[in-house]
């Protein structure tokens, strides 16, 4: 396949500003401009840690359950952590957990999909340094992972979890890196919401248009009409404009548009749309996607595995069709173990009922690792393979000369995920047969026996992969030891599969 490269030249710059993190992108492609007609999502998370595979089960809880939620006083911007009741039931979700982000108490999460087929994204987006400088120290209330999950476990549809994010804020507070968005998608209607720190519970949310699409990274809102109060297609704070309003931020008499990311966004010059992050732009991939319509999920799985996209710094990798009348153990999302460059997607249904341990928590990249010895608890996980490492080895091979190995890999990993696609009427007629003859446990089963062999499959492709390539490496000469002492990364660009890119020239000299 080929990548097109769009390099935006103030890339470099934003990047090395100052600032929160950069991480995570979404994807949004509304029904109308999909495929099978569903409302179509992408995404990868963005974090230095361990990422695995979790499929939480339905829950009930006592009168008395809480949830603790928050950040400590090591994260970036200090809190504490308080406890808020819990639901007396909570849903059934998949997700990829990690072990860190900016001091953020683990397991987090950037989201996923649960079995009212409501999915969730979170994608970074700062906001006016004001903001952040007002910000109570400690700050208190759910953060972007806390609100992520539990719009999972609570939410029936999206519209119901942006208004769940809102009532949340309202009456714990919002703890923050400095700002955030959450997508929020169910078969019928998709919505970026978007979170704002500085402790004055402020955050909007619009509706997505089912003829429209929306690239997230980071996230953003633009054109707010005065009364979104009034409308079905914006929701906010209450004090969303007369808090601009009291800052200075805003003048009602110059303009009837609130714009949120001109007057809550960072205030340096940029663009929500095409202020240039990493090698692309939100309005260069928004346009490539439009051009696509009607967009399957092969594509979108093309678009998330776009190397201006996924690197070292991609944990995973996710794509979803989220279509009408599907059965809750027949939702279905594809998901890369861990950057989709070089791993494949493997179809997951939330009808499945055991992961295996490959692809369970393990101690690569966990935070604590190098400080301490393993849990006995853990001894037999992290006695076998794990899926995130082995495709992280595929990763650094294929990087160290994209030119020679990037088409073969990626060909590989489309074969296997091409092979899946053929599966996919078999196996869900199949299970639909079970399930409408009232054999559900069966068709679980069925369901853990199909995605569990896939993932094992794939992981044995990648250890093939891996392998290929580390005696091809070798036999040619091109293995090198390192020329430097440090093995971290002290602040440059990560492994990236940019064949014809380099991250440190401006885009007219590439």
């Amino acid at each position: 396949m080929t990548f097109r490269l769009i390099l935006p030249a103030v890339a470099a710059a934003v990047t090395a500003a100052s600032g929160p993190a950069l991480a995570s992108y979404g994807f949004y492609v509304g029904k109308d401009l999909s495929e099978t007609g569903g409302v179509l999502i992408g995404g990868t998370g963005e974090e230095v840690s361990s990422h695995w595979l979790e499929i939480v089960p339905a829950q009930t809880h006592g009168n008395d359950a809480t949830v603790s939620v928050g950040v400590t006083d090591e994260a970036s911007m200090p809190g504490e952590l308080i406890d808020i009741p819990q639901a007396a039931e909570t849903f059934r979700y998949l997700t990829m957990n990690y072990s860190d982000y900016q001091g953020f108490p683990a397991p987090l999460t950037n989201g996923g999909i649960n079995q009212h087929q409501v999915a969730v994204r979170d994608i970074w987006a700062t906001n006016r340094s004001d903001l952040t400088d007002m910000t109570p120290n400690p700050q208190r209330g759910p953060q972007y992972s806390d609100l992520a999950r539990l719009v999972l476990e609570r939410a029936t549809t999206a519209r119901e979890g942006v208004e769940l994010i809102g009532e949340l804020i309202a009456e714990h507070g919002y703890s923050t890196y400095g700002g955030n968005t959450h997508l929020i998608a169910d078969p019928n209607e998709a919505w970026v919401v978007w979170e704002f720190s500085g402790g004055q519970g402020l955050w909007a949310a619009e509706r997505l248009e089912p003829d429209e699409v929306r690239v997230l990274y980071p996230g953003y809102i633009e054109d707010f009409p005065l009364d979104f109060e009034e409308s079905e297609d914006f929701m906010g704070a209450p004090n969303l404009i007369s808090f601009a309003e009291e800052q200075g931020w805003f003048d009602p008499d110059t303009t009837d548009t609130f714009n949120v990311f001109d007057v809550y966004g960072p205030q340096d010059g940029r663009k929500a749309r095409t202020g240039g992050y990493k090698y692309m732009s939100q309005a260069d991939i928004e346009d490539e996607l439009k051009e696509m319509a009607p967009v399957s999920e092969r594509e979108m799985m093309d678009m998330v595995r776009d190397p201006r996209v996924a690197d070292d710094e991609a944990g995973y990798g996710q794509v979803a069709s989220l279509e009408k009348g599907t059965d809750p153990d027949m939702i279905q999302i594809w998901v890369a173990p861990t950057g989709s460059v070089t791993a494949p997607f493997i179809p997951w249904y939330l009808g499945v009922q055991d992961v295996p341990p490959e692809y369970g928590m393990h101690r690569y990249l966990t935070k604590g690792a190098a400080s301490s010895f393993l849990n006995p608890d853990y001894q037999l996980q992290e006695s076998t393979d794990f899926a995130g490492r082995t495709f992280k080895q595929v990763l650094y091979y294929t990087c160290s000369d994209p030119d020679t190995y990037l088409d073969p890999v990626v060909s590989y990993l489309e074969g296997f995920e091409e092979d899946s696609f053929e599966d996919q009427e078999w196996v869900e007629i199949s299970a639909q047969t079970l399930i409408d003859n009232d054999q559900r446990a069966a068709a679980q089963t069925m369901l853990t026996h199909y995605s569990t062999g896939r993932a094992m499959e794939a992981l044995d492709l990648g250890e093939t992969i891996k392998d290929a390539l580390g005696v091809h490496i070798e036999l040619s000469g091109a293995f090198r030891d390192p020329e430097t002492a440090q093995i971290n990364d002290p602040g440059g660009e990560t492994p990236n599969c940019l064949a014809s890119a380099n991250p440190d020239k401006p885009a007219d000299q590439q």
